[in-house]
């Protein structure tokens, strides 16, 4: 029976997912494959380098340290679009890949609304229904698609500006600039979160497995999916678990 990780995966059998090693351990659930691992670091460094030289470019009076790192001013400003067609060509592979996991739900829409909650850190674990990804990261999942959509517009007209005129371009460079600070925003966020803010969900994307603690604690709706056992007994299991073995180092 196919995960749900290799039902949201459309590339399951791509050559990445023979090559790539995934060790999934006792204790463990697969969460990417090889194939979405690479596509994720390939798009984010990607965005970093467009990010690095485009401050470089647009913001030199702050930093005009950035353009060295690209062999000077001249190169940097060739370099700059090609990072970012780098940036939407990966990250539109992985937009395909995860078409089915991200389509909106009520699901997501109740998530949204109690976002105060999870901010906070208010629940044990999140709402029953939390699939493999909550409404929050679908939300930022749309918004760089809406953002790569606005780069690549808004890039072509800035690239020929003798086809386009100054009023195109200078527009343009508004979008563009509003739509890498927003992005730019949630990708802090997101490093927060993979992070410090739920410790274990770096592992997804280095090793490509996170924990059953994990799983039933962030995505329960997934982990019963998967596991086929209610979340909430296995938060119960490993608290007893948990007072067993402090009673029994207690006793010695």
């Amino acid at each position: 029976m196919a995960t749900s990780s290799q039902r949201f995966d459309r590339s399951t059998n791509h050559f990445i997912n023979r090559i790539g090693l995934t060790v999934v351990y006792v204790g463990e659930l697969l969460r990417h494959r090889a194939y979405t691992r690479f596509l994720h670091w390939a798009y984010g460094i990607f965005f970093f380098l467009a990010l690095l030289s485009g401050f470089g470019i647009y913001m030199p009076w702050i930093f005009r340290w950035f353009t060295p790192l690209f062999g000077g001013g001249a190169m940097t400003r060739m370099l700059h679009p090609w990072f970012g067609l780098g940036f939407v060509f990966f990250f539109g592979l992985q937009a395909f890949n995860w078409a089915a996991a991200m389509k909106w739900g009520q699901g997501d829409t109740r998530w949204m609304k109690r976002l105060r909650d999870y901010v906070t850190n208010r629940d044990t674990i999140e709402p029953p229904d939390v699939g493999f990804f909550n409404g929050g990261q679908k939300l930022m999942f749309w918004e760089i698609v809406g953002g790569s959509i606005a780069y690549v517009i808004t890039g072509v007209i800035m690239w020929f500006p003798e086809i386009f005129g100054r009023i195109a371009v200078a527009i343009s460079y508004v979008i563009h600039d509003i739509s890498a600070l927003i992005m730019l925003a949630g990708i802090f966020i997101h490093i927060y979160l993979s992070t410090i803010g739920e410790p274990g969900t770096m592992q997804a994307m280095t090793r490509g497995t996170v924990s059953e603690a994990w799983a039933w604690t962030h995505h329960p709706a997934w982990y019963k999916q998967v596991t086929g056992r209610d979340p909430a007994e296995a938060l119960a299991e490993a608290r007893r678990t948990q007072a067993r073995s402090s009673g029994d180092q207690s006793n010695q």
